[in-house]
């Protein structure tokens, strides 16, 4: 190898002849074998959109570097890639590109319609992905929608069936009007929303005092079954138990007391309907209270709203104001803030309707939750409170049934007859019930069957990600289960993370991993979350055809588990040109590596002081960033490993020691240190980056002339006996006088290869002097100076005038005629001769006139001991001065 093969930029466009490389050499291929120690990753399953965005590269990149530093450290590590394939948005996408409806075309058939769009989004985003060089094991690939996974989706159902975690229930639920169908309460996001509190009056059924309410939700007066008042407000004490008559529709209601009202909001009382939110639901079970359903599932309006019936909710709301107002009944309107739960897919509002629905028993389930939680590492520690905190709010059961298509069916009958029951076996599926029918007859003697229609919640799916991947239910799950890493993001903590828990404690009875990390959103360069609506997405795709794919890796690594991270166009730019530093560099130095033909031992002997500086400062970063590694913190070893390769390697070792590698009177042994060093510099220093670069490392590792894959060497060892503080602090004395030297040089307009004729450093300071003395070669070297002295004490200067310009602004308008004969005597005269008589008598009689400094401006120029000009340079951060003669 010689310097003639290295090309002279560094060209990020050969990242994908890596990625086909390793691809096609299978190197991150889980084996299984049990000659290594196992680690399994519980990869996140992405929805396939058919394009990856900053979020997706964000949480590969975490998983990745980790993927790929645990392989460096001897782990055979099993990173899998999966899709989590159903849901809403396929089916609009599905009837958007075929013009149809879902229910226009037989269910199996549009089925077959999501499951072509959805395979060709797959496709598409997994040449994304390997397009950043993720090193998934792709021949572990999972796709929830293939009969392979519905069968442990189906089995899963079946197993919790049985222990009666899983039930069939009516109840209310959270439900979406625009996509019908049931949704569960990780599903509902929260939006503030301007409002009207409307105050009303409920008349008394006896004509005597009645109650004046104040609701958001005119449009469910037809829905109210009752009226809550606090049991200790005083305004109300007289009426508790009498009842009232609901405007316009005049059914009586029943005034209750309750401790859950609160007497400050609005009037103190409060109408209950069926149902305006999560606490109707509460007081009508409490109080046994009749349910009416004004709402159907498409938002419209029932027969129970009487004239209203047909009207969308807002159209309802509307009319209802509007009689309210003409009978006398609208009293006042105020504004009102609003926290409006919406569904998370189409942001339309949700509802709460009763409904026959398939439910998890999460109740039952919640401490062994919350024990599991307790029992796994979170990175960050904080993350904990979030899974913790919904755990113990949840009220509610987890509604797992869908009104879609596009989902793994629930393997479920109905006898057409009698109604019952009738749940697949282990044997018969993966089925949908609404193709096929149970082989034998109902307990009635009916053999007709109706096939479930509704489908999983689609978290059903990927909450058993773990168990999947490591083979359940074979036996030999259990050889890869727990799952050691769980990474994810923040926004999915009480979805995935939560769901994933729950199924797992209840299957297995274990926690489904031992750490997780998470991480945050990624924001725009606005400060706003990336969204195509604000405008600020920035595509990975942009970013790769510029400046590829290890410059937004350094982007996406240089932050901390936990924290949304912003993009900034300026990190991919100093991610790119420190790639670009470092392959110019190595460039540089690549003919000393490959010239270097002595023995490692013997150049280890012959380490100078910047040798061991250098090598004491790289053995602290491996240290430093094996630590940090090993903790999810990318940033500091981003952060650390370019300041020291760009700084410390690049900007003050190799220049240091340039000058013991050219010429014909180089020291051998000192030349054969210097390319030990510089070789041992480059290759760790290419491993630590690895994970975080894999495509710059492994090609600068084969132009060193490696047969195998830097991703298969491994991580680089502490040598402890080389960190050595006070070779550190030597060298750090070093780089600060060759810095200074430098800078008089850049001052005086020299060249930085000109020569010094002679520089002298002087201390007072016995330890200084001893630091100093060992670095004068490589100072010497590095700066190019004739002769370069270490001395004690002071310099012994003195400053001299060398020249005087009379100041004929003044002398000519005071000394008139006079003035030549003073100017002719001023620059006769060697200037230090005048500038001694003033310093001695203050002034100098020149034709009987008194002349003083003010009739003159004098050069002055310090000079050594020698006699020669010298300058003079006290530095700031040390406690010594630097006499420097320049010719």
């Amino acid at each position: 190898m010689t310097v003639d093969n290295i090309p002279k930029d560094y060209d990020h466009k050969k990242e994908a002849q890596w990625q086909e490389t390793w691809q096609k050499n299978q190197l991150h291929k889980f084996i299984g074998d049990g000659t290594r120690p196992r680690y399994i990753i519980d990869t996140p399953p992405p929805y396939p959109t058919g394009s990856i965005h900053m979020g997706h590269v964000l949480n590969w990149v975490y998983i990745d570097m980790n993927a790929r530093f645990k392989r460096m450290n001897g782990f055979d590590v099993l990173f899998p890639q999966g899709w989590d394939c159903h849901g809403l948005p396929t089916e609009v996408k599905v009837e958007e590109t075929h013009n149809i409806k879902k229910n226009d075309v037989p269910r199996e058939e549009f089925r077959e319609m999501c499951i072509d769009l959805t395979m060709d989004n797959i496709a598409m985003m997994k040449t994304q992905m390997q397009s950043m060089g993720f090193s998934q094991d792709w021949s572990r690939e999972f796709v929830t929608m293939t009969p392979e996974y519905m069968y442990k989706t189906q089995l899963s159902f079946l197993k919790m069936f049985e222990k009666g975690l899983i039930y069939q229930g009516i109840h209310p639920v959270n439900w979406c009007p625009r996509c019908e169908t049931a949704i569960a309460f990780a599903e509902v996001e929260y939006s503030e929303n301007d409002t009207y509190l409307n105050y009303l009056e409920f008349p008394s059924e006896d004509g005597e005092k009645g109650v004046m309410i104040a609701t958001t939700r005119p449009e469910l007066l037809s829905a109210c079954v009752a009226v809550v008042v606090h049991p200790d407000d005083e305004r109300y004490h007289d009426l508790a138990g009498k009842k009232v008559q609901v405007p316009i529709f005049g059914q009586n209601v029943k005034i209750i007391t309750d401790t859950d009202v609160d007497p400050e909001f609005g009037t103190g009382a409060v109408m209950i309907c069926t149902f305006g939110d999560k606490t109707d639901v509460s007081w009508v079970n409490r109080y046994g209270l009749d349910i009416i359903e004004a709402i159907d599932e498409k938002g419209i309006m029932t027969q129970a709203a009487g004239k209203y019936q047909g009207l969308t909710l807002a159209q309802c709301k509307q009319q209802t104001i509007e009689d309210l107002e003409k009978e006398g009944f609208l009293l006042k309107k105020e504004n009102v803030e609003q926290n409006v739960g919406q569904c998370w897919r189409c942001k339309t509002p949700i509802e709460i309707l009763v409904k026959k629905q398939w439910f998890v028993a999460v109740k039952e389930l919640s401490k062994e939750i919350e024990d599991a939680a307790n029992v796994m590492d979170w990175i960050p520690e904080h993350m904990k409170i979030r899974l913790l905190n919904w755990t113990g709010s949840m009220d509610w059961d987890w509604c797992i049934s869908r009104q879609r298509i596009f989902a793994t069916p629930i393997p479920v009958w109905y006898c057409k007859d009698c109604g019952k029951v009738h749940i697949a076996t282990a044997e018969m599926i993966p089925i949908d019930p609404t193709q096929k029918q149970p082989e034998n007859p109902c307990e009635c003697g009916c053999g007709e069957f109706l096939g479930e229609e509704d489908v999983l919640d689609t978290w059903m799916d990927s909450s058993i990600s773990p168990l999947a991947i490591a083979g359940w239910p074979e036996p030999i799950y259990e050889n890869y289960f727990p799952a050691d890493l769980r990474p994810q993001g923040h926004d999915i903590i009480r979805t995935w993370a939560f769901y994933t828990t729950l199924r797992c404690k209840a299957l297995t009875g274990k926690e489904p991993f031992s750490q997780i990390v998470v991480n945050g959103m990624v924001f725009g360069e606005d400060g706003h979350k990336m969204s195509k609506s604000r405008g600020n997405v920035i595509a990975p795709e942009v970013v790769l055809e510029d400046y590829g794919a290890d410059a937004l890796r350094l982007w996406a690594s240089n932050s901390v588990p936990g924290s949304d991270v912003p993009f900034a166009w300026k990190d991919v730019k100093y991610g790119y040109k420190f790639l670009r530093k470092f392959w110019n560099a190595f460039r540089f130095i690549s003919m000393h590596i490959f010239d270097f033909e002595g023995e490692e031992s013997s150049a280890i002997n012959h380490l100078n002081p910047m040798d061991r500086w250098i090598l004491s400062r790289l053995n602290q970063l491996v240290e430093d960033s094996t630590h940090a590694m090993e903790n999810f913190n990318f940033a500091q070893v981003v952060n650390k490993t370019q300041s020291f390769i760009w700084h410390d390697f690049c900007d003050e070792y190799i220049e240091a020691v340039k000058y013991r590698l050219y010429g014909d009177k180089v020291d051998v042994q000192s030349k054969q240190a210097v390319q030990y060093t510089l070789k041992t510099v480059v290759e760790t220093s290419l491993k630590i980056l690895a994970p975080i670069t894999p495509h710059f490392t492994e090609e600068v590792y084969q132009h060193l002339g490696f047969d195998s894959s830097i991703h298969q060497a491994s991580w680089p060892e502490v040598q402890s006996e080389l960190i050595d503080s006070n070779a550190e602090n030597q060298g750090n004395l070093g780089v600060e006088i060759i810095g200074e030297l430098r800078r008089f040089k850049s001052a005086s307009k020299m060249p930085l290869n000109a020569q010094l004729k002679s520089t002298t450093i002087y201390t007072s300071l016995p330890d200084i002097y001893d630091n100093i003395e060992p670095l004068l070669t490589d100072i010497k070297g590095t700066i190019n100076i004739a002769d370069l002295k270490l001395e004690t004490g002071k310099p012994d200067t003195q400053e001299i005038v060398v020249e005087i310009t009379p100041l004929m602004s003044k002398i000519g308008p005071e000394f008139k005629a006079d003035a030549p004969k003073i100017l002719g005597y001023l620059q006769s005269k060697e200037p230090q001769e005048i500038a001694q008589a003033l310093e001695n008598d203050g002034e100098i009689i020149i034709e009987g006139h008194k002349i003083t400094e003010d009739y003159m401006t004098m050069k002055k120029e310090s000079v050594g001991k020698t006699g020669e000009k010298v300058e003079i340079i006290h530095p700031e951060k040390l406690d010594i001065v630097l006499e420097i003669v320049i010719r």
